[in-house]
């Protein structure tokens, strides 16, 4: 085959030698070269060659390598370009998005609703006694709050899923928490508002709220029973249940769990699983407890350290088992337990060793003492010299201490409270002022409550006091 005249030929002629190739990184040496006529190679004179400045030195060769662009690397083809590849993408994107939209319409924050406040509470005056009138200011929904609560400056009630913080005045709403779960429960503890929800395990969603601002400040979950109350201690507030309690610090870490616990870790810690609870108390640090076990001949007291080496290895202080198979926990002091038994008629009072130091006679029917409570507490509050235990029909005084029963008042409807620096304690029709060292009647205010006759708990903030009226909060003033 012959070669085109303006074309070399591509194959070494036989008397010439072949064109070594390049090796790498010569191209700089072969671009200083000069190419004379009639095929001479001479090096380029660069003006440091003996100092021959000008000669023959052809600078177009230099001006000319300097000005030709680098050689173009092969482009590689994107892996996005094509149709498919673009779809696909835009297939990932909305199934990103479209997680994202369910993970939040199923989460905690959009089913959360808040409204805090900046604004102080209002300054309140405390009378210097208990008012000769008292009419109804406000009046709220509140069946989540068995007891008014009021701290912070306000007053908190519940109702709804909705957990506000309203003016001891107006009842004004200044802030509110709401979720979209059932309310369990709402209780004041350490200066603060503690709100129970009920998720799908129970009563388990627990949250703490700032009562002065509404601003939420901690929030476990739990595995509380369905219904359940809030025990409070200076230290630790504890949920009811007839199989199940759990105890909370401050911070809401939980420090104690006794019962059945769902799916436990380690069901060898839990000394009694078999047995069901009818109520439950809570002082010094300590959680007490009426259980009744199966193949038992009575009742059993058990008191267990609010706050243990390990939450799910609940700590006994003492247990011990009960002459009849009806008993009320009633109080728990700094030195004492009291304990009524109601066939006797008599109240047991025990210390934390579990020795029984007291017994006395009560005068109260046998079938209030034996009614076991709804909500798994028995009624009581806390005045200056004494502990209020209602019984259902009457009021019993036990001294702080040593929870000995001082005097009975008669045809009450709750424990009372002090208010005005006055004991006083709802009856039929008002309130009667008593003395706290003999329980005599000081005086009484009329109360109009509209035709409720049932329980009363009463609570005082300043000028303010609070009536629980079943699922009703009522403010007097």
């Amino acid at each position: 085959m012959s070669t085109p005249p303006d074309r070399p030929s591509e194959r070494p002629s036989e008397h010439s030698p072949a064109a070594p190739a390049h090796p790498p990184g010569t191209e700089d040496v072969l671009a200083s070269t000069d190419v004379r006529p009639g095929g001479e190679v001479g090096e380029v004179d660069n003006g440091d060659n003996g100092g021959n400045d000008g000669g023959d030195t052809d600078a177009s060769t230099d001006a000319d390598a300097a000005e030709q662009p680098p050689a173009e690397r092969p482009s590689r083809r994107s892996p996005w370009n094509r149709p498919r590849d673009r779809v696909l993408a835009v297939a990932l994107a909305v199934v990103c998005i479209a997680a994202g939209v369910v993970v939040w319409l199923n989460s905690d924050s959009r089913a959360t609703e808040q409204h805090t406040t900046s604004v102080p509470p209002p300054r309140l005056a405390t009378p210097e006694a208990v008012p000769g009138s008292l009419a109804e200011r406000w009046r709220s929904p509140s069946e989540a709050t068995p007891e008014p609560v009021a701290e912070g400056g306000f007053v908190v009630t519940g109702s709804d899923g909705t957990v506000a913080g309203r003016d001891p005045l107006t009842g004004e709403v200044r802030w509110s928490y709401s979720r979209d779960l059932a309310l369990c429960t709402v209780a004041g503890a350490w200066s603060k508002a503690v709100a129970v929800y009920r998720k799908s395990l129970g009563c388990s969603e627990v949250t703490q709220l700032d009562p002065r601002t509404g601003h939420r400040t901690a929030q476990r979950n739990g595995d509380a029973e369905a219904p359940t109350r809030l025990v409070v201690d200076d230290a630790h507030v504890t949920t009811t249940g007839e199989r199940l309690l759990n105890t909370w610090r401050s911070d809401l870490v939980r420090t104690m769990e006794y019962g059945r616990v769902p799916a436990p870790e380690n069901p060898e810690r839990q000394p009694r699983t078999g047995c069901r609870y009818s109520n439950v108390a809570a002082g010094a640090d300590n959680v007490g407890v009426i259980e009744h076990c199966p193949e038992e001949t009575g009742a059993r007291l058990t008191v267990l350290k609010a706050a243990g080496e390990e939450a799910d290895e609940p700590e006994q202080v003492f247990s011990a088992l009960l002459p009849e198979m009806s008993a009320q926990l009633v109080a728990m002091s700094e030195e004492r337990v009291a304990v009524a038994l109601p066939k006797r008629r008599r109240l047991l009072v025990f210390d934390y060793e579990g020795r029984q130091q007291d017994v006395h006679d009560l005068a109260v029917p046998t079938d209030e003492l034996a009614a076991v409570p709804e909500s798994g507490v028995v009624p009581t509050s806390t005045g200056r010299e004494n502990v209020y235990w209602f019984t259902g029909s009457r009021t019993v005084a036990l001294s702080a201490d040593e929870l000995r029963p001082r005097w009975t008042a008669e045809n009450t409807l709750g424990p009372g409270t002090v208010f005005a620096g006055e004991y006083v304690v709802p009856i039929p029709g008002g309130l009667a002022v008593l003395d706290e060292r003999t329980g005599a009647t000081t005086r009484t205010v009329a109360v109009d409550r509209r035709g409720h006759d049932g329980p009363v708990e009463l609570e005082a903030t300043g000028p303010v006091l609070l009536e629980q009226r079943g699922r009703t909060l009522v403010a007097l003033r």
